[in-house]
């Protein structure tokens, strides 16, 4: 705990989603006064052409209430 998911579109680089994964399990620490071995982080990749119905419409927009940060699109 916790476990936090980075949905992107393609691109990134592996050292990249190193340095995100890095930068969010600091910051999680900070917070929470959680250990780094209890953070894990995932990241997945998900294509354009795909976001608005595989994100957006599914996971985005029915727990548009549960969010602490919205989109703008």
């Amino acid at each position: 705990m916790p476990h936090v998911i980075v949905k992107m579109y393609p691109g990134t680089s592996e050292e990249q989603k190193e340095k995100i994964a890095q930068e969010i399990t600091s910051i999680i620490m900070n917070h929470t006064e959680k250990p780094e071995a209890a953070v894990s982080i995932e990241i997945t990749e998900v294509a354009e052409e795909v976001w608005m119905d595989q994100v957006y419409n599914k996971e985005i927009k029915p727990n548009m209430e549960k969010l602490y940060k919205k989109p703008g699109y």
